[in-house]
């Protein structure tokens, strides 16, 4: 037998493992699927729910998420706090949060729904084990916050860090040749720089500012103190759990099991959110119907992938086609688009521009911005009749960048050379051993001007503005979601239930009554989970379990690179890392 022969024998018994695999879990699910118990809640209960952000948009939908309890998204945490609110059975909640390399807007729309869930007249504690900055930001919407006393409150302020690359690439030979639109458009700038620019290091001192006001606010706000009082507090920090306490920081320090030894806990029966929350699911409501379609990851051309090796993948023909599915249902009143994504093709960006600008036509288009709607995912947006943020969604970022990494010192070193023939003035134009030359730079400049000049008129065209306003704006920069709001990038600032609420408005439907929302991507059929158990597709599932994982790390960039075309133009936001808890993503 020959080696290929062999190989293809090995991968063919590997294929035929998996689909037997995914068809005993497939039997296990059907068969455990109606025995899953849920747990007695007792009247007078208090819910002891971990909050462990971050969180996922979309839920997770393999063959293992039919019969194995999967992490939990946004939106099931978001309507799990919302279910035990109308819970006449529970009286308050404990929040035991670990929201370590959350970012920002997820963070203040769970506080938000913390909020909401206190003003019903419910006590709500936050018990930490570890406070950082934005666990604290949580514990701000309490009436009362414990720390267990071997612990440390971690807030001592938001530090912004970015990391450049370029001296270790003059190290290796490999020269990044990179242009962008905007003095402010600096996700190239990681490849080409060794420090911030000025415009750089502006847009970040502002956004950073920007997130430690909010920080304060919500801090001064929840500990009932001034604005002024909170920075010189936190100029203090961090805080041994003592120190904390004298600050007005916290209310006690307590153990764990302590917790239900003093008001308003005390009398109550203990419910742990294990068990209140197991096998519960965001339902999809009833009543009239509302699209809620979900734009997550890089943006590209063709297909989406929400488990590929790139990351989440928002392909541009999978999107237009529930785009066209649901502006074709005459049952379905709204759209709410949930973004989160740092951009990526402008073309395909603009394919999905264009079929939300149709669909505007026919009914209304709310857009909800999770963490991120940078550069295309900003782009995507401004068809919406409303735009909603949170204060801190990464916001703008309204340019373009491209380039190429030229490869031939590189190769030198190895003893490698090159060489090549063509025929046409620019047929070498992106050859990856060479740099630009003044005439092909002009000439990709030109083609980003051009860019550039569009995405800021579907701005200026949805934002009802002219493209010089925008464009004193835009220019790559990248703002928080409460700065874009003063600037008019956005319309209102919440979350994804406010954006809901829009849609109801704008479809002219009855603010009171519930909607059933009809959700993209929707669960895959059994057949689809049988061909592609880990959806992943075939190849990916094979790759998944023979290459070493080493490898598979390394493959990353690489495969986050074939998802565009050669010298496509990019609308992605720059590398900004927020300090504390907050942006490490």
């Amino acid at each position: 037998m020959s080696a290929r022969r062999g190989v293809a024998l090995v991968l063919f018994l590997i294929f035929l493992g998996v689909m037997a695999s995914a068809a005993g879990l497939l039997v296990m699910a059907i068969m455990l699927g109606g025995t899953r118990s849920s747990t007695t809640v007792a009247s007078n209960s208090t819910l002891f729910l971990r909050v462990q952000a971050p969180f996922a948009e979309i839920e997770s939908n393999t063959v293992l998420s039919q019969f194995v309890e999967t992490p939990p998204t946004l939106r099931t945490v978001l309507a799990l706090i919302d279910k035990a609110q109308r819970d006449d059975r529970i009286r308050g909640m404990v929040i035991i949060p670990n929201t370590t390399g959350a970012m920002w807007a997820q963070v203040q729309e769970i506080h938000d729904a913390l909020e909401t869930f206190k003003a019903s007249g419910k006590s709500l504690v936050v018990f930490m084990e570890y406070g950082g900055a934005s666990d604290y930001y949580l514990a701000s919407a309490a009436e009362r916050v414990l720390m267990m006393p071997a612990g440390t409150l971690d807030v001592s302020g938001l530090a912004t860090y970015e990391v450049f690359l370029r001296g270790a690439f003059d190290k290796l030979g490999v020269y990044p040749d990179m242009l962008h639109m905007g003095d402010f458009k600096t996700a190239s700038n990681t490849f080409t720089e060794r420090g911030f620019t000025p415009a750089h290091r502006e847009m970040a001192r502002s956004m950073n500012r920007d997130m430690y006001d909010q920080l304060v606010n919500a801090i001064a706000v929840g500990r009932d103190k001034s604005v002024d009082d909170v920075r010189r507090i936190i100029d203090q920090g961090p805080f041994l759990p003592d120190e904390a306490l004298a600050a007005g920081l916290i209310d006690g320090v307590a153990y764990d099991d302590q917790i239900d030894d003093a008001s308003p806990v005390q009398g109550t029966r203990r419910l742990e959110g294990s068990d209140y929350t197991r096998g519960f699911q965001a339902g999809p409501g009833t009543g009239p119907r509302i699209a809620l379609l979900y734009a997550v990851g890089t943006i590209a051309s063709g297909s989406s992938s929400f488990d590929g090796p790139a990351g989440a993948v928002l392909g541009s023909d999978t999107f237009v086609e529930w785009i066209r599915k649901v502006r074709a249902d005459s049952t379905i009143r709204a759209i709410v688009i949930r973004i989160d994504s740092p951009g990526g093709s402008a073309i395909a960006s603009e394919v999905i521009w264009r079929e939300l600008m149709l669909t505007r036509q026919i009914k209304p288009v709310i857009v909800s911005m999770g963490d991120v709607a940078a550069s295309g995912g900003y782009y995507m947006a401004v068809p919406a009749n409303a735009i909603v943020a949170q204060p801190g969604t990464i916001t703008g970022s309204i340019g373009v960048v491209t380039g190429k990494f030229v490869l031939r010192d590189a190769l030198g070193k190895l003893g490698v050379n090159t060489d090549s023939v063509s025929d046409g003035r620019f047929a070498e134009i992106y050859s990856p051993f060479r740099a630009f030359t003044p005439m092909e730079r002009a000439k990709v400049e030109e083609q980003m001007q051009a860019t550039y000049e569009l995405f800021v008129s579907r701005v200026a065209e949805g934002r009802g503005s002219s493209p010089d306003k925008i464009d004193a704006i835009a220019r790559g920069r990248v703002w928080t979601g409460q700065q874009a709001r003063e600037l008019g990038l956005v319309d209102e600032l919440g979350g994804l239930d406010r954006a809901v609420a829009l849609a109801k408005e704008h479809a002219k439907l009855d603010a009171g009554k519930p909607v059933s929302l009809v959700i993209y991507p929707q669960k895959r059929s059994i057949v689809d989970l049988m061909a592609n158990p880990f959806g992943l597709g075939l190849g990916a599932s094979l790759e998944m379990l023979t290459r070493r994982p080493e490898a598979r790390v390394l493959d990353t960039v690489a495969e986050r690179l074939r998802l565009f075309r050669r010298g496509e133009s990019l609308a992605l936001m720059p590398n900004l890392f927020i300090g504390a808890d907050f942006g490490a993503r």
